[in-house]
C-alpha cells in the first residue's frame, strides 16, 4: 500500500543531500523513512514522464533526451542510498522493504519504456538524428536510449507489453529473494571450535575466526564463517580434514538447504522467465538477448574464447592434481583425493617448489598500507590524491569517507570504502555509486563507494590481508577510478555505464600494480618491524603468480560456460541443478574442484540481472588487461606519463561515450588477441 504520509522531497534527508561534504546526512535516515519517500519520488517521478510525453512542442535533444536523461533526481537518490544499505548494512526491516520495493520499481520503470508518447519522442528524434548536427556522445545517447526503449518492449503490442511488464517484476522479486536466500545461509552457518582444533592455523585466521565468534555470542571459541576471507584460508591451513569437508560442504551448498533459503525453485523460475522475456522481444535465447549489445556480441563468440581455455586448464589441473596427490601419499593419507583437499595440499606444494607459503606474505599486506598503495598508484598514474576524513557519519560506523582532488587542488569526487564482513553485508565485493559525475544540467560530482567483506581483527590489531585480497582491493578500487574520473556530458555513460565485457578493464588492469615491485616495496611493509618484503620474498611471490592457474581457471571457467549453458538455450531447463550436474559432466569437470560459483548462490546471474549471461565478461576483459598492462611494460616504465594520459583518457574518463573498441583501440592502437592472457594466467 502507498503511504499516506506527506514527504517533502526538497527537504528531506534522503532525497535533500545535506550533510558534510553534500553527502546524504545519514544520522537523520531512519529504516521507517524509505517507505514513505519512495512512493513520493516515484509519484514525482511519474508526474515528470507524464509532462515529457504530453509537451506539445516538437522533440528535441533538450526538452526530450536530456529531460528524460536528467528527471527523477529524487528516486535516484533514496534508491542509491537504499539499496548500499540493502547490500551492505541489512535487517528484517530494509529486506522485508526490499521485497516490496524491488516489484515496484520494475513495474514503474516498465512503465516509462512502454510510455507510447515518450517513445515517439525518442523514435522522432532517432529517425532524424543524422539531420541535428549532434556531437558524437549525444548522437551515441539517442541511439543507446532508443535501442534500450525497443530491447524494452516499445515495440510489443499492448498485450506483449502488459506480459512482458509482469515478467519484469517477477524476475525483480526472484532476485531479491534468490540474494536474501543465499545471505541467510551465510549469516545463520557457523562452525565453532575450540583451540584443540586449530592445528595448522596462523595466527592472523585464529584471530579473525575468535573475532567473528564473539561477534555471534561465543567469547573465547572460533567461527569458521562462509565469508571467503575465513573460508578459504581455513580449507587451505586446516589440518584436520573432517572439518575442511564440513566447511566445504557448506560453502558449496548455500542456498540449496532444502528450507526456505532453498533457491531451487528460484531458480527454475527465473530461468523460464527470462526465456520467455527473450522470445517476447524477437531473440532466440536470453544469451542473444543480453549479448546483443556487447563487445562479444553472440554466444558463439563467448565460447569461442572460453572453450580452449577451458581444454589448457583442465590439462593444467589434471597435471597439478597428480602432484597434489602425491604430497597427501607421503603425508600417510590414505583417503580418496577431494575437492577439500585441493587448497591444503596446494599450498603444501607452493611451500616444496617455492620455499614459502601464503602465510608469509600476510605480515606484510596490512589493509591500511594497501589502500594507501592503491591511492598511491593512482596519483602516479592520473594525479588525483585521497583525503580521509574522519568523524563523518555513513551507513555503517566501518565506513571511510575520503574527499578525491584533482592536481590543481579542486574538487573530483568522494570515495567511501566499507571492508569489513558482518552477517549484515552480503558476500562478495563491489563498487557502486550514490551519485555519478557528469556535466549535463547543473551536473554532478561522482559520489562512489566500495564494499568488502575482509575478516575483521580485534580491536587493536590491524587487518592483514592475503595475496587475492589484496587483488579484490586494488580491483574494486580500479572499478571505483572508472567512476571518479569520469568526464562525460550524459549521466547514461558515465563512469562504469559500457558494455558489459568491457567493465572489468579498468579493474582487472589496476590489479596489475600492486605487484609492480616499486609499489610493494614502499607499501608491503611488516606489520611489526615496519621493514620492507624482502627482494627475496618478494621474488617468490612474483614468480608464484601463475601458481594454481589450473585450479583458479577451472573454479572460473565453469561458471561462465555453465552461465552460457543455461542462458544460451531457447528452454530452459525443467530441473537446473540436475542439468548442471549433467553440463559438468559432459565438460569433463574434475570432482576434486568446485566451480566458483555453483547455480544455488550464483548471485552474479541470479541475484537480480546485472552478470546472466555476463560471467564470461571477465574473461573478455583479461584479454584486454593483459595486453594493456603489457603496453606499460613495453617502455619499461609502469607509471609512463604519455601511457597513463592515454588510458586516462579513453578508458577510465571516457565511460560509454563511444564504442568500447574504438576506445580500446585509440589507447592500445589494436584490439588484442587471447594469448596475452592465457600467458599470464600460466596456461601456455
Amino acid at each position: 500500500m502507498p503511504s499516506t504520509k506527506t514527504v517533502d522531497l526538497a527537504a528531506h534527508p534522503l532525497t535533500a543531500w545535506q550533510g558534510p561534504l553534500g553527502l546524504p546526512d545519514f544520522a537523520h535516515i531512519g529504516d521507517g523513512d524509505f517507505s514513505p519517500v519512495f512512493d513520493a519520488a516515484l509519484k514525482a517521478h511519474e508526474a515528470e514522464i507524464d509532462a515529457m510525453a504530453g509537451n506539445k512542442d516538437a522533440p528535441t535533444i533538450e526538452n526530450t533526451l536530456a529531460a528524460l536523461e536528467l528527471g527523477g533526481e529524487a528516486l535516484d537518490h533514496v534508491s542509491s542510498i537504499f539499496w548500499c544499505r540493502a547490500g551492505a548494512y541489512t535487517n528484517e526491516t530494509i529486506q522485508a522493504l526490499e521485497r516490496d520495493i524491488s516489484p515496484k520499481m520494475s513495474r514503474h520503470f516498465s512503465a516509462i519504456s512502454m510510455n507510447e508518447k515518450l517513445f515517439a519522442r525518442i523514435d522522432d528524434l532517432y529517425q532524424r538524428r543524422e539531420h541535428l548536427g549532434l556531437d558524437a556522445e549525444t548522437l551515441r545517447v539517442l541511439e543507446k536510449t532508443w535501442k534500450g526503449f525497443v530491447r524494452s518492449g516499445a515495440k510489443l503490442d499492448a498485450e506483449g507489453k502488459k506480459r512482458l511488464a509482469r515478467i519484469n517484476e517477477e524476475l525483480s522479486s526472484l532476485g531479491t529473494a534468490f540474494g536474501q536466500n543465499v545471505l541467510a545461509d551465510e549469516r545463520d552457518w557457523a562452525l565453532f571450535l575450540d583451540e584443540a582444533d586449530l592445528a595448522g592455523l596462523p595466527d592472523f585466521l585464529k584471530s579473525s575466526m575468535a573475532e567473528a565468534a564473539e561477534m555471534r555470542g561465543q567469547k573465547g571459541r572460533y567461527a569458521v564463517t562462509l565469508s571467503r576471507s575465513i573460508y578459504e584460508p581455513f580449507t587451505t591451513f586446516s589440518e584436520r580434514r573432517d572439518l575442511r569437508e564440513i566447511a566445504f560442504k557448506a560453502f558449496t551448498m548455500r542456498g540449496q538447504n532444502a528450507g526456505a533459503s532453498d533457491n531451487t525453485e528460484v531458480v527454475r523460475d527465473m530461468l523460464k522467465l527470462r526465456a520467455e522475456k527473450a522470445r517476447l522481444l524477437g531473440y532466440a535465447s536470453f544469451a542473444a538477448l543480453k549479448l546483443d549489445d556487447t563487445m562479444a556480441k553472440t554466444p558463439k563468440a563467448v565460447h569461442d574464447l572460453l572453450d580452449p581455455v577451458w581444454e589448457k586448464a583442465l590439462e593444467k589441473a589434471a597435471a597439478d592434481q597428480k602432484e597434489l596427490e602425491r604430497l597427501a601419499a607421503q603425508a600417510g593419507s590414505n583417503e580418496k583425493f577431494a575437492a577439500w583437499d585441493w587448497r591444503f595440499y596446494q599450498e603444501k606444494l607452493r611451500a616444496e617448489k617455492f620455499a614459502f607459503d601464503e602465510a608469509e606474505l600476510k605480515p606484510y599486506l596490512q589493509l591500511d598500507r594497501v589502500i594507501d598503495a592503491c591511492f598511491d598508484v593512482a596519483t602516479k598514474l592520473f594525479g588525483i590524491t585521497f583525503e580521509e576524513k574522519k568523524g563523518i557519519v555513513a551507513w555503517h560506523p566501518d565506513a571511510r569517507v575520503f574527499v578525491v582532488k584533482n592536481a590543481d587542488g579542486s574538487e573530483r569526487a568522494l570515495f567511501l570504502a566499507d571492508y569489513f564482513a558482518r552477517p549484515s553485508k552480503r558476500s562478495g565485493a563491489w563498487m557502486s555509486a550514490l551519485k555519478s559525475g557528469y556535466s549535463l544540467g547543473h551536473g554532478s560530482k561522482p559520489v562512489i563507494y566500495n564494499i568488502m567483506n575482509f575478516a575483521k581483527p580485534p580491536a587493536g590489531e590491524p587487518a592483514l590481508l592475503s595475496v587475492d585480497e589484496a587483488k579484490t582491493l586494488f580491483h574494486e578500487f580500479g572499478h571505483a577510478l572508472h567512476g571518479m574520473l569520469t568526464d562525460v556530458t550524459w549521466p547514461s555513460v558515465a563512469g562504469t555505464s559500457v558494455s558489459r565485457d568491457f567493465v572489468e578493464l579498468p579493474s582487472q588492469l589496476y590489479e596489475h600494480w600492486l605487484t609492480v615491485p616499486a609499489v610493494l616495496e614502499k607499501h608491503a611493509l611488516h606489520v611489526k618491524t615496519g621493514k620492507p618484503m624482502p627482494k627475496a620474498l618478494l621474488d617468490k611471490m612474483l614468480a608464484t603468480r601463475t601458481f594454481g592457474a589450473g585450479f583458479a581457471t577451472v573454479e572460473f571457467t565453469s561458471s561462465a560456460l555453465m552461465d552460457m549453458a543455461y542462458h544460451a538455450r531457447p528452454d530452459p531447463p525443467a530441473e537446473p541443478l540436475r542439468f548442471e550436474a549433467e553440463t559438468l559432466e559432459k565438460l569433463d569437470m574434475p570432482d576434486t574442484i568446485a566451480m566458483r560459483h555453483r547455480t544455488p548462490h550464483f548471485g552474479h546471474v541470479f541475484s537480480g540481472d546485472g552478470y546472466s549471461a555476463g560471467y564470461y565478461s571477465y574473461m573478455w576483459s583479461e584479454v584486454l588487461d593483459a595486453d594493456a598492462f603489457a603496453a606499460f611494460e613495453e617502455t619499461g616504465d609502469p607509471f609512463n606519463p604519455a601511457l597513463a594520459e592515454r588510458l586516462r583518457k579513453n578508458i577510465y574518463a571516457a565511460g560509454g561515450s563511444k564504442d568500447p573498441e574504438e576506445l580500446y583501440t585509440a589507447f592500445r592502437g589494436k584490439m588484442p588477441s587471447p594469448e596475452a592472457m592465457m600467458v599470464k594466467r600460466g596456461l601456455v
